[in-house]
């Protein structure tokens, strides 16, 4: 059986929203001497290459890297050769899930509140909604927010024992599901500043139909249950090939101190 170990992007393979640092590679190349790569991010495909670009373009590591953006309700298959580009492979439409009706009354919702945030105080940049086919990201301090901007927003997040996007998770749920008769849909934490919404069961786990003759790894930061990473985590840690990390530094540690050794005393026990 082969073996691909899924990692999110922002706080598990990057710095939020950052471009990959060379630190992290060496544990990526020897990773991929073992298993294939695969990039499971809520962010659509253009930010994943913003972010591992030279990764995609440049590096042998691109032959064995799969990336699979928005929860991997979207997939892009590595590359045949070095003349051939990431190219779509599977995607789904949450407009056409949702039907017109109930997609137009999440939309209203979600700019209703937007209108609202100007209540609190916290910066605005602009891209507060951003429609990726698959899901829905809402950013109250927009996606073009500057590191100023969302140092400000963390601070804002976490200033009470319980945080804004936690409080605007639980009142979005009463909302959609009572008022709006808007059934089966998630909305988890994006990263450190914005919300992922999406039909149910178009989690993180949804990725792992691509590879069903596969054994699975996760590694991802947002792990509790509000957190983006849940679900495809709590799949796989039960089986102990979930882990939780809390920064690309200790992900390298995790690829060489807890996979690679769990991948290769697999082998050994079935050879």
């Amino acid at each position: 059986m082969k073996n691909i170990v899924l990692f999110d992007m922002d706080g598990t393979l990057t710095k939020p929203r950052k471009v990959m640092e060379s630190d992290i590679i060496p544990a990526l190349r020897e990773l991929a001497k073992h298993a294939e790569i695969g990039i499971v991010t809520g962010s659509d495909y253009d930010y994943v290459h913003q972010q591992i670009g030279m990764l995609l373009e440049r590096s042998e590591l691109r032959y064995r890297i799969h990336i699979l953006p928005c929860n991997g309700t979207k997939y892009y298959p590595p590359p045949d050769s070095a003349n051939n580009e990431y190219r779509l492979a599977h995607q789904v439409n949450m407009r056409e899930k949702l039907g017109e009706t109930h997609f137009r009354a999440l939309v209203s919702y979600l700019l209703q509140r937007q209108h609202l945030m100007k209540l609190y105080d916290i910066p605005f940049t602009g891209h507060h909604i951003d429609y990726r086919g698959s899901m829905i990201n809402w950013c109250p301090i927009g996606r073009n927010a500057n590191d100023n901007d969302r140092k400000t927003f963390i601070d804002f997040d976490t200033r009470n024992n319980v945080s804004f996007r936690q409080e605007e998770i639980r009142g979005f749920k009463i909302r959609i599901n009572k008022d709006m008769s808007i059934k089966d849909i998630v909305i988890k934490m994006g990263g450190d500043t914005s919300f992922d919404i999406f039909p149910t069961g178009w989690d993180k786990t949804y990725c792992l139909r691509h590879f069903p003759n596969h054994k699975h790894y996760f590694v991802g930061d947002r792990c509790e249950k509000t957190g983006n990473d849940w679900e495809l985590y709590e799949t796989l840690r039960g089986v102990g090939r979930g882990f939780k990390t809390t920064g690309p530094e200790q992900t390298s540690q995790i690829i060489f101190d807890k996979i690679i050794p769990a991948i290769l005393s697999s082998e050994e026990d079935n050879g």
